[in-house]
């Protein structure tokens, strides 16, 4: 009952999922202990929201909707290669599942160990490094020297509605065509006639961005452009070379030194866990974080320029050079650098927008994770 609920529902649960986590932003700072509380909510509501993605993803798996291929839009790139893999290869699936559900969890794992002292704490700061270097190498292993990409598991799509119980003699539109009736709605005949009543049923029926769902097939046919975008929404509508590519062709396969970059991108936050974990004074130490900062500024100079020839390829180049800047927000840099800059912001803002500031801070200065890309 649960399953078919969230399936007949997602759009309201991910309305609520959305909500819940806007809450944990505001909640650190407002009472003792708020920060455990914000996020165990926080990773309670991830949790719940992989599970609703993966029983969504077997919906849309089991719907079978007689869609035209001229009306659907095709899936990216990222939902294309990660749905292969994880469809292919139990182990990928299993492998991913763990890598995300220890990513949702690291920081209140964290927040639970400091309150058994420091060296607990880091104890578990370099094993939970430890466990995502080691699931990070084995999804790489599993697919075949490919580099990863973020998030490793596909992304939330939307389920189909169901099609609506069918009168007699329509069974033309159960294979896809449109009915009398439809094919009128969708060339303005409800305008022509000059019908109130039908034109009111037919405003009823449009969907947020305008598209029509129509009565009895379930349907949804896209709005019409405007009359200045023709091209850009016929250009919309067409496949590239990358549409029809094979999944496991979406990356490319590393050999050579493109190889042992993404190794050393992989290894790059263990490496910085472990060295600031054996550092007498973790917050001025710089040795730790240049340790860190040259792992990864190592890994991008020996990755091969070539292979960034799909989208895929270039998406995830782009978002690891933005991730570099959560290097500004760690360890010596923080403390030396970053710390006094955000405090300059924070006396220039607002009360309210200042004291959020401030509550974030002490998340930034006292937890590894709070800042882990």
């Amino acid at each position: 009952m649960y399953d078919e609920f969230i399936t007949k529902n997602a759009h309201q649960v991910s309305q609520i999922e959305s909500t819940l986590r806007s809450l944990t932003y505001i909640i650190p700072g407002r009472f003792r202990d708020a920060e455990i509380a914000s996020e165990s909510i926080h990773s309670g509501v991830q949790l719940l929201s992989l599970y609703h993605d993966t029983l969504l993803r077997r919906a849309h798996k089991l719907t079978k909707l007689p869609v035209p291929p001229s009306l659907s839009q095709p899936p990216s790139s990222h939902g294309r290669y990660t749905r292969f893999w994880t469809l292919r290869s139990a182990l990928y699936r299993r492998v991913a599942y763990v890598l995300q559900i220890v990513h949702y969890v690291e920081l209140l794992c964290e927040m639970a160990a400091k309150r058994r002292g420091e060296r607990v704490r880091w104890r578990v700061v370099v094993l939970l490094e430890a466990v995502k270097a080691v699931c990070r190498l084995l999804l790489m292993r599993i697919t075949r020297s490919r580099p990863l990409v973020t998030p490793v598991l596909p992304e939330r799509e939307p389920v189909p509605d169901e099609p609506a119980d069918e009168e007699e003699g329509g069974g033309g539109e159960e294979f896809g065509g449109l009915g009398e009736d439809d094919e009128d709605r969708r060339n303005g005949g409800a305008y022509a006639n000059g019908s109130a009543q039908n034109h009111r049923e037919s405003s009823s029926q449009l969907g947020p961005n305008g598209e029509w769902t129509m009565s009895r097939t379930g349907m949804s046919l896209p709005c019409l452009p405007a009359p200045g975008d023709t091209s850009g929404y016929l250009l919309s509508r067409v496949l590239t070379a990358d549409d029809i590519k094979p999944a496991a062709k979406l990356l490319n396969r590393l050999q050579g030194q493109a190889q042992a970059a993404e190794i050393l991108h992989i290894l790059a936050p263990l490496i910085f866990a472990v060295a600031l974990a054996r550092s007498r004074d973790k917050r001025k130490a710089w040795a730790p974080w240049l340790l860190g900062v040259g792992a990864e500024l190592a890994a991008r100079q020996l990755r091969d320029r070539g292979l960034r020839t799909t989208p895929l390829e270039r998406e995830e180049w782009a978002r690891r050079g933005w991730a570099m800047g959560w290097w500004a927000m760690r360890g010596a840099f923080y403390e030396n650098v970053t710390k006094g800059v955000v405090a300059g912001v924070r006396r220039r803002m607002p009360g309210l927008l200042a004291g959020i500031l401030e509550d974030y801070e002490y998340l930034w200065e006292n937890y590894h994770f709070s800042t882990s890309s």
